[in-house]
Parts: C-alpha cells; sequence; structure tokens
C-alpha cells in the first residue's frame, strides 16, 4: 500500500482535481492522508463538506504552521509500506508514481526522488516558467550536493518517495519548505543512496498561488549547514 500525504494551505483551485488524479492511480491501494494548514480561501471549509469522502484521513492544523509541520503530522498514521509526499497544486502529476516505486520494488532502494530536470526535461523553460527559478533550482542543488556528497539533479523537489519504516524513522523539525533540505541532509547522515528517476513537472508562477519565496532559498542554505555539521 502507498500512504499519499497532501499537505494544503490555500489551493481551493487545484485541490478537488489533484484529489482526483491521485484517486485515478489504480494499480497500487492507497491511503490517502490530507492535512489542511490552517486554509482561509476556502478550502479548509471544501475540505470539511465535500472533499472527506475522498480521502482516508484528513488532519485540521490549528494554525498555519507550514508544509514541513504539517507531513510531520501525518507520520504517525501512516499505515503503507511506502510513503510519497504530494502537493495540493497540479504541478507535479500522480501518474508519475509507477516510475518513482519501480527502484523500490525492483532495485531495493529505501527513498527514490522525482527530478524535474533528468532526461528530455532538463531545465525546460515551458516547465520552470523563468530562468532565474532555473538557476535557482540548479544552484540549491549543487550546494546540497557539496554539502551532502550527494549526486542529485533535483534536490528540492516535492516527489520524494520513501519505504516507510524509514521515513517514519526521521525526526523531522522544520516546519516550512526547509523540509527539503533537512529530509536530504538526514539521509545523507544515515548513509542511505537517494535513487532519482525523472517525472514531469508543469511549474506555476506567484500569480496562480506558487508560495516558495526566494529567502526559502536563503533558509534551505541554513538548513543544509544545521543539519550536516551542528545538529545531526
Amino acid at each position: 500500500m502507498l500512504t499519499i500525504i497532501i499537505p494544503v494551505f490555500n489551493e481551493i483551485n487545484t485541490i478537488d482535481k489533484i484529489l482526483d488524479d491521485v484517486n485515478k492511480i489504480n494499480f497500487i491501494k492507497k491511503q490517502i492522508i490530507l492535512v489542511d494548514d490552517f486554509s482561509t480561501d476556502g478550502t479548509r471549509e471544501f475540505i470539511k463538506n465535500e472533499l472527506y469522502k475522498k480521502v482516508n484521513k484528513v488532519i485540521y492544523n490549528e494554525k498555519n504552521f507550514g508544509k514541513g509541520y504539517s507531513i510531520k503530522s501525518a507520520q504517525k498514521f501512516i499505515e503503507g509500506e511506502f510513503t510519497i509526499i504530494q502537493d495540493a497544486d497540479l504541478e507535479y502529476n500522480p501518474k508519475d508514481y509507477k516510475n518513482l516505486l519501480e527502484p523500490i520494488l525492483t532495485k531495493n532502494f529505501d527513498v527514490v526522488y522525482g527530478s524535474r530536470v533528468l532526461g528530455k526535461n532538463r531545465y525546460n523553460l515551458k516547465n520552470f516558467t523563468s530562468v532565474f527559478r532555473i538557476f535557482g533550482n540548479h544552484l540549491l542543488t549543487i550546494i546540497s550536493n557539496i554539502i551532502n556528497n550527494q549526486n542529485l539533479t533535483d534536490a528540492h523537489t516535492c516527489y520524494k518517495l520513501f519505504k516507510s519504516n524509514l521515513f517514519k524513522k526521521l525526526d523531522l523539525e522544520e516546519r516550512g519548505f526547509a523540509f527539503c533540505p533537512e529530509v536530504t541532509t538526514k539521509l545523507s547522515n544515515m548513509n542511505y543512496q537517494i535513487k532519482e528517476v525523472p517525472i514531469s513537472y508543469n511549474g506555476r508562477d506567484y500569480k496562480d498561488g506558487k508560495k516558495i519565496k526566494l529567502k526559502d532559498a536563503g533558509e534551505a542554505i541554513i538548513v543544509l549547514l544545521k543539519y550536516k555539521f551542528f545538529k545531526k
């Protein structure tokens, strides 16, 4: 069984569609955990009134804590053998689940990242919406690789798939988007190899609801250093 954790904050225009897309995946049994991070645009009410029927469990945060906090709040409810993180927008396509699972099922990897820049998708401007975003993602991945002695192409991808017994061992501390560098660094500290597979990606801009900001890039670097050198 695959547990799908979906943190959501103010995604009234996409949450229904992404849940439909996730529910269409039928090659594996699923557990869907939806975590509303105190949405204020009607998403929370939409979930309470209708969308709760489309998932196995809903967690309602009592205030807006952040993506990392939301993911951590779902950890103890995981029932599947595997766990994946799914954003509530439409940037990532659940059809990629099968490709992400393949290295775990056939080659016994413990963790797989979905890379937005492998293969034919390599830094496609149609996907990333801006050259600045491409450069920022590439630079952060290089820094992450240097600090963690890894060779990733897309360290800050949303699609991170784990064997659940490993994911439950991770003591998650970061509340916001720094969840990504925290996890990658802690996996490095635990000597786990991360396998990457290419995925599709349809990036959106701030006018469409993109939330990650420039300050999050700076925080990512601080978090990489923190968990590698100061707080293992």
